[in-house]
């Protein structure tokens, strides 16, 4: 199954991957970043899924969010009638829970469940009890419950349920996780459970106030946003799934179900372009919390509790999507030294400052880190780093890297100013003024006649498009007009951006274009005035959204199918940046 044939479903803690056949083929529990019980995507039908459809091939599929929730609904129509497959996580009260309910629309459907349960990425099998309306499923540290007024055997290592739906009948099924070594929770009623769902979602999105031509864009997007948010803390992990390939076949395959800092200022941005100030809040809190002590160890990532560990190891067994190995778990881009890495916090921080509804006070502790993150980067800014797309090989002098070091000077200098906080404005100045110095004369290639990759290189990379984005230069500058041209001439593939050149990250395999640096064109055309550009950009890269609007990292326009992790946070936060762009640019 492609990768866009998939929906998400969540609760704040966790999320699942519901393909459009109604089968559940990613599942981790109980939060993102736990083994899986549902392992199918990265493997097979022995890894584990839940599917729930008709018997007979369907004639057609259709499937939709309820408006502003992500309730899924899908609707099969068969030879003999149609049926419609509601799905969705309730909010989280203790344990979670995901519920499944088919509802007979016209005529006869004969309808066919099969559940298979694999802990722990599809590693192990559990001991399985059933009595009359309930199935336990143990092993280790992890149990489920499956709750259903159908009647239910055994298949081999699987548990299948077979019945017929008419016109108004419907038939529920519920599946909670909990610990092991505890009592089941209480059995809940499914109905009402999609019926409150749908409420608390519908008055979430209530809360967004993006008035733009492009707010049901906006709106998705922030709701996946919100179901990428580890609820208890307030972080936001970069996607739902591991190793989801950026080349079929190849080995670009990555662990996102981690928060990286680098995303913090983009996040914030998004989430109060949109209008929701509580995330946004929680989110910045979450990010001072991860960064406390000391700054030489600031981590690129970090899990949803801001724990610091994220060891990378491979699962052999699993053949990985479509034959992409290796499946990786953990992250060693957490081990880097990504200099920008410190820009990006202290801009995220400074933000924070500005929003009166995430400021509330300005706090002396997150003013006393901030001064101790830029002592430590007046030391280091001048050494090589990982960069942003945290390449797997020799360490170089990204210009990326180094304008996120002058953000940091900057927003430190305009932070004092602006809010009266204790610091030397000068001496911070001068180190903005000399680091800004150093990336005009040996960031700008004028061979090239732009900003490229990295100091002395002559190879064209798109994060140089974030330099107006964060205020280093006009987009209206000569030199940046010329760097917009080079990324044009050189990273375009049938009219979308690739993150660099090919052959330049050391790995085998050529990825797809880059869906937010394909964002940040959008935004740098609507800076610089070619606003009919950049309409007409981010309208085709709307279009290739999956049909519920979801996301991931990439996309292959030869193949013309989504690539990478999904649904992916960063390419729905560069979504609602450039909608804000264009908003601004069309005024």
């Amino acid at each position: 199954m492609r990768i866009e044939d998939y929906a998400l479903i969540g609760d704040t803690h966790t999320a699942a991957l519901v393909g459009r056949n109604g089968s559940i083929d990613w599942l981790c529990l109980p939060r993102f970043d736990s083994g899986s019980c549902f392992a199918a995507l990265l493997g097979n039908e022995d890894h584990g899924f839940w599917i729930l459809a008709p018997v007979d091939a369907p004639t057609r599929i259709t499937r939709r969010y309820r408006p502003g929730t992500l309730v899924l609904e899908t609707d099969f129509e068969t030879a003999g009638g149609a049926v419609r497959v509601i799905d969705c996580m309730p909010i989280r009260q203790e344990y979670p829970w995901l519920v499944r309910r088919a509802v007979g629309l016209r005529g006869r459907v004969p309808m066919r469940m099969k559940l298979v349960i694999r802990f722990d990425y599809g590693a192990v099998l559990p001991w399985v009890h059933k009595t009359d309306h309930s199935l336990e499923a143990k092993a280790g540290p992890d149990a489920v419950i499956l709750r259903t007024r159908a009647a239910t055997r055994g298949e081999g290592f699987s548990t299948v349920a077979e019945f017929e739906l008419a016109e108004g009948e419907d038939m529920p099924f519920g599946l909670h996780w909990y610990p092991s070594h505890q009592p089941p929770p209480p059995p809940g009623n499914v109905h009402e459970a999609i019926e409150s769902t749908t409420q608390w979602w519908q008055e979430w999105s209530q809360s967004g106030n993006f008035k733009g031509d492009d707010r049901d864009a906006v709106h998705t997007s922030a709701r996946v946003l919100k179901a990428l948010t580890y609820a208890p803390t307030g972080g936001i992990v970069a996607a739902a799934t591991t190793s989801l390939p950026e080349s079929l076949g190849g080995e670009r395959n990555w662990d996102y179900r981690f928060c990286w800092l680098r995303d913090a200022a983009f996040t914030l941005d998004a989430l109060l372009a949109a209008g929701y100030a509580d995330e946004a809040e929680s989110w910045r809190d979450w990010l001072l919390r991860a960064i406390a002590g000391d700054p030489a160890a600031l981590q690129t990532l970090y899990g949803t509790a801001g724990e610091r560990r994220a060891p990378e190891f491979e699962l052999t067994y699993l053949p990985g999507y479509e034959n992409s190995r290796p499946v990786r778990i953990g992250n060693l881009a957490s081990t880097q030294f990504q200099l920008d890495v410190y820009g990006e916090v202290i801009d995220a921080l400074y933000r924070a400052r500005l929003s009166e509804s995430v400021a509330r006070e300005n706090s002396a502790d997150a003013w006393s880190l901030q001064i101790k993150l830029m002592e430590y980067l007046e030391k280091h800014w001048r050494d090589d780093d990982s960069g942003i797309w945290e390449v797997r090989g020799e360490v170089r002098p990204f210009t990326y890297s180094k304008v996120m070091a002058w953000v940091a000077a900057d927003r430190t200098v305009k932070a004092a100013e602006k809010f009266g906080l204790e610091c030397d404005r000068d001496h911070w100045a001068a180190l903005r003024d000399e680091i800004r110095q150093d990336v005009l004369s040996r960031g700008f290639n004028p061979k090239v006649n732009a900003f490229t990759q990295s100091y002395g290189s002559d190879v064209m990379d798109a994060a140089v498009l974030r330099l107006p984005m964060v205020g280093f230069i006009d987009a209206k500058d000569p030199r940046m007009l010329s760097t917009i041209a080079a990324v044009e001439k050189k990273l375009l593939k049938a009219g979308l951006v690739a993150r660099y050149e090919d052959g330049t990250d050391n790995l085998g395999g050529v990825e797809g274009v880059f869906l937010p640096c394909s964002f940040w064109l959008v935004v740098n055309f609507a800076l610089c005035g070619r606003v009919g550009d950049a309409r007409k950009l981010y309208d085709t890269l709307i279009s290739l959204a999956n049909d519920l609007g979801l996301f991931s990292e990439e996309y292959d326009p030869q193949r013309k199918r989504l690539l990478g992790n999904f649904p992916q946070a960063f390419t729905h936060v560069a979504l609602i940046n450039a909608a804000v762009a264009l908003a601004e640019a069309s005024r």
